[in-house]
């Protein structure tokens, strides 16, 4: 998908000018509207023309059809055949089986239905309802999807950006952009002109969705609904979500075994009416074998298999809202995950104190936090400054206050205690620095001279490249009257030092990390922060990369040339929600399984169109909506425990498969080429639906049961050459021994047909059962013991199996109680199997 199929506005594509780097009056021409805003009747007209001021809407599904669409699937319709089949051979037990796993399959499925809608329900509702607007050179307050471009709005405390917009005026505002970066640091906002192309560094811009959290701003609308970043979004949520792997692997099965059931059947009539045989008879045959190819318990496996894997993520504080997820999650390949809140703790803390020489110096912090406390600031550093200093302002009174201002970037308190007075200001280290003419040296003042400012902006550089945000602290003993207190009076002021902040990372992150890597999942961070910030986040927890590939950079490249750059690069810095989407996207054209942890709306389309989605219980609304999974707790530790649950569900998944696509195959291409040259056929239709039944039902266990070590340890995908090739040698092993069992009751017994059929059977039945507890592992089977629920079944399903011939209804079926000797020969034919198997397997399994 290009970026124009994203929703992206014109704005934030290679082709157009980002209207943030235009100046105003360029803007105001281009949307033919002027400070004082549109008239009521030129809003209707654009609103007419542009349509509403909201996201594109989501196509609802009718329920009808979500079932219809289940019953195209190949393997349902060949299940739906199965079905009939038995039915029309008076098998009602086998089609009721078969019917019910249909139903309760495509139910399963069905309650996954919808969720796309939920979604961008979730998103909608995170957007601002009212917005006021000049509209005929007032203000007035008009429904958001009212908004259109050209209009002038104001925002302030609290209210939700209705559309992006360029900035006219401000008055001391700050927007939390978490909501499309996920960055917990408010962005200072002002009118003028930006050159980046980036919009996270777009200062004089505002973005909808966002949320104004300090002062008041006024704003031209530019972009509104679908075309704005916000919009982007939502564009790609409305989107129907493509197949997952496991969906997509199933389907591939379900057309290997109808390719070959028919290739099967129609080779078998043929050569059946070139023998003269009865019409009727070869056709039931030739039918029945394509039904006893058929797996008909997958579905039902698969649903409890993954239903099992649920309950254990559950355990490990993951809940699974689409189950075929945590097969994708076993073979996931790459992880991308946000920074913040899952690397880091989304949460700004102090990270250090340093005086005028870059000594660490406890006193700064001491400084910063009296004068946040006295000046009653409240801002994200404030309240680390705060947090970290409690006691700071114990004793002292403010006597005046010079409140923050956006403009001076500083503020500044009179504090007083016992007769001492002090001026204390702090705010951005450039603005603290204008004002000082000394600096802190010591208990004494020294002069503040071009080398010494010099060396503080070096160190400053050094802190931004670290990625540490800096504030600066500078003091000077009162001598102004609290009520003249003025900025004037910041003048010739103490340099004392800078305190700095950081998200600082999690103490779990680099464990997870090791963890995921000794797993093979590859770790990359798709953040909205600096590159600065990214590169040193991801070294802390032991994420080293080469360089860090910026969101501008990206957006000069094309999606081929985005394919070859993502092998090799895993940190990412300054994305936008549609360029996290690109970059999920070229890993999956290089094959590979995504999985994607976020918890912003900016993270949606990500989690949304990986092959997994992951967010976290204290997530955004529409990111949960978007997952496929929900953390309840944010710790990619849990991520590294639900991998090892995929795997081992899929796994068990996998068994399954191997053993009856091998078993299957094995049984009827043994009755196929037996009916070339025996004189009856080897078995009856029905008996060939019981066989296959009965070995079903004897692996209902499997999905309680253990796996090799060797399973969890890398990435599992379905192959379906993998399949084929088990398939093609277990398969013709199982026929080799029932060519021997063919040669000893015929030529050795001279048994009639319907002994033959019996011996047969019970031989056949047994091998396929009992090989179950040989080929489910790769190695001895003692060393890896089979779950006890599988051991029920199976041999609950063998000792059924053996009983029925020789019971009243074994009659219905056509059996007949075979002598001591013949059952003694079985007896050992299949002790000979199950030892070639245990010898033959592994070439079966192929590589690892």
């Amino acid at each position: 998908m290009g970026q124009g199929e994203l929703g992206i506005p014109p704005a934030t594509t290679p082709s157009a000018t980002p209207f943030w780097t235009q100046k105003p009056d360029a803007t105001f021409a281009a949307l033919a509207s002027t400070a004082q805003g549109l008239t009521a009747a030129e809003a209707a007209a654009r609103l007419a023309a542009d349509g509403p001021n909201t996201d594109r809407p989501v196509r609802r599904i009718s329920p009808f059809v979500a079932i219809g669409r289940r019953f195209l699937e190949p393997l349902i319709l060949l299940l739906l055949f199965a079905a009939g089949v038995s039915a029309a051979m008076g098998d009602a037990a086998s089609a009721g089986i078969i019917a019910a796993i249909i139903v309760v399959s495509i139910a399963l499925d069905a309650i996954q239905e919808g969720r796309a809608a939920r979604t961008a329900d979730a998103l909608k509702q995170s957007v601002a309802l009212t917005a006021d607007v000049l509209r005929d050179g007032r203000f007035v307050s008009i429904p958001t999807a009212e908004v259109v471009p050209g209009d002038v709005f104001r925002v302030r405390i609290g209210d939700v950006v209705p559309a992006d917009a360029l900035v006219l005026d401000v008055s001391s505002f700050t927007a939390n952009e978490a909501a499309l970066t996920g960055e917990p640091y408010p962005v200072e906002k002002r009118p003028g002109t930006i050159a980046s192309r980036s919009p996270a560094e777009a200062t004089n811009a505002l973005f909808r969705g966002s949320i104004a959290q300090t002062g008041e701003a006024t704003a031209l609308a530019v972009a509104t609904g679908r075309k704005t970043l916000f919009g982007g979004v939502a564009s790609v949520l409305a989107e129907d979500a493509a197949p997952s792997p496991f969906q997509r692997d199933l389907r591939a099965l379900g057309l290997v075994v109808a390719r070959a059931a028919g290739v099967l059947s129609v080779a078998v009539l043929a050569i059946n009416l070139l023998f003269g045989r009865s019409l009727v008879e070869s056709l039931m045959f030739a039918v029945a074998l394509a039904v006893g190819l058929t797996p008909e318990l997958l579905p039902m496996i698969t649903t409890v298999t993954l239903s099992r894997g649920a309950v254990r993520m559950a355990r490990r504080r993951v809940i699974v809202k689409r189950l075929t997820a945590i097969h994708d999650l076993g073979a996931m390949t790459v992880l991308c995950t946000d920074k913040t809140g899952t690397l880091t703790s989304a949460k700004i803390v102090l990270a250090g104190s340093l005086d005028a020489g870059g000594r660490d110096d406890p006193r700064i912090a001491t400084l910063a936090g009296l004068c946040a406390a006295l000046a009653g600031d409240r801002g994200a550093m404030d309240g680390a400054l705060t947090a970290a200093a409690p006691h700071a302002a114990e004793g002292w009174t403010a006597q005046g206050r010079i409140g923050f201002n956006y403009e001076r970037r500083r503020g500044s308190v009179l504090a007083a205690r016992a007769g001492e007075c002090l001026l204390i200001s702090k705010g951005a280290p450039e603005a603290i620095l204008a004002v000082c003419d000394r600096q802190r040296d010591g208990t004494a003042a020294i002069p503040l001279d071009d080398a010494a400012r010099d060396a503080i902006a070096a160190r400053l550089h050094g802190l931004a490249a670290q990625g540490l945000r800096a504030i600066a602290v500078a003091t000077k003993p009162c001598t102004t009257p609290a009520d003249a207190l003025a900025p004037e009076d910041e003048a010739d002021l103490v340099f004392e030092g800078v305190c700095t902040f950081a998200d600082p990372p999690k103490a779990s992150a680099a464990v997870a990390l090791t963890r995921l890597a000794a797993a093979g999942v590859r770790v990359k961070v798709l953040s909205g922060d600096d590159p600065l910030v990214v590169a040193r986040v991801a070294g802390l927890v032991g994420l080293t990369g080469a360089a860090v590939l910026a969101g501008p950079e990206l957006e000069m490249l094309n999606d081929d040339a985005l394919a070859a750059r993502v092998q090799g690069v895993d940190l990412y810095g300054r994305l936008t929600p549609d360029q996290k989407v690109r970059v999920v996207r070229a890993l999956q054209t290089r094959g590979e399984t995504v999985g994607f942890l976020g918890d912003g709306v900016n993270d949606a389309p990500g989690i949304r169109t990986a092959d997994v989605g992951l967010s976290v219980d204290g997530a955004t609304g529409v990111a949960r909506a978007a997952a496929d999974m929900i953390l309840l707790a944010p710790d990619l530790n849990v991520v590294a425990d639900g991998v090892g649950e995929g795997r081992r569900t899929f796994a068990n998944i996998l068994k399954y498969v191997r053993m009856g696509s091998s078993s299957n195959f094995g049984n009827m291409l043994s009755m196929a080429m037996a009916s070339l040259f025996l004189p009856f056929l080897p078995l009856l239709a029905t008996q060939i639906l019981l066989n296959n039944l009965l070995y079903d039902l004897s692996e209902i266990g499997i999905p309680f049961d253990t796996v090799d070590p060797s399973d969890l340890d890398r990435p599992q995908r379905w192959s379906m050459r993998g399949i084929v090739r088990y398939a093609g040698i277990m398969g013709p092993l199982s026929s080799i021994f029932d060519f021997i069992t063919f040669v000893v009751l015929l030529y050795g017994f001279h048994v009639a047909a319907s002994e033959f059929r019996t011996a047969w059977f019970l031989e056949s039945i047994a091998t396929q059962i009992l090989v179950v507890f040989l080929i489910r592992t790769r190695g001895l089977p003692w060393r890896t013991p089979p779950d006890r629920w599988l051991l029920v079944s199976a041999l609950c399903a063998l000792m059924v199996a053996l009983v029925l011939p020789f019971t009243i209804a074994g009659r219905w079926f056509g059996f007949a109680a075979p002598g001591a000797g013949v059952l003694l020969a079985m007896g050992g034919i299949t002790a000979g199997y199950l030892g070639a198997a245990q010898v033959v397997k592994r070439l079966a399994a192929g590589r690892h």
